[in-house]
């Protein structure tokens, strides 16, 4: 198999029609001697289900994975790579915001030499203001916070090569960031650049606290910074907790003054109470993700395919 589509679904029956028409005019163009279209829906309550079964019975190129529930967007991505046969594998999602045309620049791109080819993003049509500056600060953030080097303004719209894949299934971890694994690995990567469409049709999946969540993902799975600032965060109330008791015995033996002063009181112990709640919830936060992988439940439960993966 040349060449690899894997596209995540949730609620995506209006968008399903258009994409697969954009896709197939797309790969009409481009020579080769086999590709797949793999759709992995993840748990939709909408007709998607029923659209890609119809679309896999009158098109032998089109592979269908019906997950059992909604396992999330970068489980059910992972559940495709798990399902494809290609040697270069794009990963695209349903809306449109990121265009099917670009895939023959990717794979163009690609034949130069490159393991990883990933999309960034010009502009972002039809989103809004908090959106985008979230969007901006988050990346941004992450790249000073890491050790790894994650490409700021993409998302998970790339094409990657077989060999990039079969190191990404060698990363057991549950909570996935992929365009972090994907940065992490190395090996020869470029961009190409684009202007980000808005959706075609629907609402997006991707509520904010899906958006907060992920972003967390992606600050503990590649940074321990949270836990510095943590320890930092100690010593530093610490430090003030010491000045306040040296101000205390100064005021007690040397002015005098020894009734007790309740609001000074209550300060430093919400004050000193918050950091330390801080800190425990920044730590159960990664107690939490190493929770998740010591119990080793599979990563994602297939429900019906026409696609079986290598461990099927």
């Amino acid at each position: 198999m040349d060449v690899s589509v894997v596209i995540p679904i949730y609620n995506e029956e209006k968008n399903i029609p258009t994409l697969y028409g954009r896709l197939s005019t797309v790969f009409a163009g481009l020579n080769l001697s086999s590709f797949e279209f793999v759709f992995v829906n993840d748990g939709s309550v909408d007709g998607s289900i029923e659209l890609l079964k119809q679309l896999s019975n009158e098109h032998k190129h089109v592979a269908f994975v019906d997950l059992s529930r909604n396992f999330g967007h970068q489980i059910a991505v992972t559940a495709g790579l798990d399902h494809c046969k290609g040697e270069r594998i794009i990963i695209i999602d349903a809306d449109l915001q990121d265009p099917p045309e670009l895939i023959a620049d990717l794979l163009s791109k690609m034949n130069v030499g490159y393991d990883v080819v990933y999309a960034k993003r010009k502009a972002r049509k039809g989103e809004g203001f908090m959106k985008r500056q979230t969007a901006k600060w988050f990346y941004r953030i992450l790249d000073k916070i890491t050790s790894v080097k994650i490409p700021v303004d993409t998302g998970d719209f790339r094409v990657i090569s077989r060999r990039v894949l079969t190191v990404l299934q060698q990363m057991p971890e549950k909570e996935k960031f992929l365009r972090g694994q994907i940065a992490w690995m190395g090996f020869n990567q470029t961009f190409v650049e684009y202007d980000r469409d808005e959706r075609n049709a629907g609402d997006t999946g991707y509520t904010w606290r899906k958006m907060i969540r992920f972003a967390l993902d992606g600050i503990t799975s590649f940074s321990n910074f949270p836990l510095k600032m943590a320890s930092i965060l100690g010593f530093a109330v610490s430090g003030i907790s010491f000045i306040l008791m040296l101000y205390a015995l100064y005021s007690r033996f040397i002015l005098k003054v020894y009734e007790p002063g309740w609001t000074s009181l209550m300060l430093s112990v919400l004050f000193i109470g918050g950091i330390q709640l801080i800190c425990v919830g920044i730590i159960g936060e990664y107690i939490g993700r190493i929770s998740n992988n010591v119990k080793q439940r599979p990563l994602y439960l297939v429900k019906e395919t026409n696609s079986p993966s290598k461990d099927d």
